[in-house]
């Protein structure tokens, strides 16, 4: 009998960003981000937490091998870690680079990358 189990792999990067909306008045992305919209932006540390469902591999006891999800969340990692989001990685070009919006970015990135066998946890 094979057990579906929660995979996670957590990683780290630091990028800055600056949250505004183009059609909106500083005033405007200031009265909704606050210090967040300042023009030169500000920085953070991130951590990203990737989890995969998928039932245990009976003959390798995997449900996937750990070292390809780190290498396929490593690559997406490049296109962010330590670069300005809203200026040099184009997907935030046309949208806000909010927590929720990068979010979305790992997921479309990490889409179809990975094994069939696992479903990547909307949790």
């Amino acid at each position: 009998m094979s057990r579906e189990v929660l995979l996670t792999r957590i990683e780290h990067f630091s990028a800055a960003h600056r949250l505004f909306v183009k059609d909106f008045s500083d005033e405007k992305n200031f009265k909704i981000f606050n210090k967040c919209s300042w023009k030169n932006g500000h920085g953070h540390n991130y951590k990203v937490e990737v989890r995969v469902k998928g039932k245990i591999d009976e003959t390798t006891g995997m449900v996937m091998d750990i070292a390809i999800l780190k290498k396929e969340i490593q690559s997406i990692i490049e296109m962010v870690d330590h670069k300005f989001l809203d200026k040099d990685v184009e997907y935030f070009a046309d949208r806000p680079s909010t927590v929720e919006n990068l979010c979305v970015f790992f997921w479309e990135m990490l889409e179809g990358r990975l094994p069939e066998s696992v479903k990547m946890n909307k949790s």
